[in-house]
């Protein structure tokens, strides 16, 4: 994989879970950087649980949105306490 499909799925991810989290993307550098991040914890996520989503860009926007997404939530727990 290259660095510009990195980008993309960053980028795809972090801004959907943007909309689903808040309402709205963070930016463009913070949703990059949120959907990479989210796909390291996604593949974490999903590798735990046997769960193996198809090959290519479908399935890579798939496991990055959702770890992105439960990093948005575990950023949110932070803050309250």
């Amino acid at each position: 994989m290259n660095l510009f499909y990195f980008l993309v799925v960053g980028l795809i991810a972090g801004w959907l879970a943007g909309e689903v989290m808040k309402g709205g993307g963070y930016g463009v550098i913070v949703d990059i950087i949120l959907g990479i991040l989210g796909g390291v914890v996604g593949g974490w996520i999903f590798g735990a649980l046997g769960i193996w989503p198809g090959g290519g860009i479908i399935g890579s926007i798939i496991v990055a949105f959702v770890g992105a997404v439960v990093l948005v939530w575990i950023t949110r727990l932070i803050k309250k306490a």
